[in-house]
């Protein structure tokens, strides 16, 4: 349970992180990097939770309500990492 714990901190906490660290960089090519690992890390995530619910570690109600937050989350990112895509684009048609 520990290292589910541990593992599951640390992808919760790398999703934020890799959204500042690319907001930073030059470019919409980087930060789209950046946004591809914050992805990956709630892809983590999700399996995370699902570890915990199968090992019931987590009740089903409360992993449902997590897995929305996460899905939610999912989400938003990646309507940042199309919107920033559809920029770059339109920007090289100009």
């Amino acid at each position: 349970m520990y290292g589910l714990i541990a593992q599951t901190r640390r992808a919760v906490v790398s999703i934020p992180l890799n959204i500042a660290e690319g907001s930073a960089k030059r470019g919409s090519r980087e930060f789209r990097r950046y946004l591809d690992i914050a992805l990956s890390s709630l892809s983590e995530l999700s399996y995370c939770f699902l570890l915990a619910r199968d090992l019931r570690y987590l009740k089903a109600e409360d992993w449902q309500e997590l897995d929305t937050l996460r899905g939610h989350a999912g989400l938003l990112t990646w309507r940042l990492y199309d919107s920033i895509a559809k920029a770059a684009d339109n920007l090289k048609l100009k």
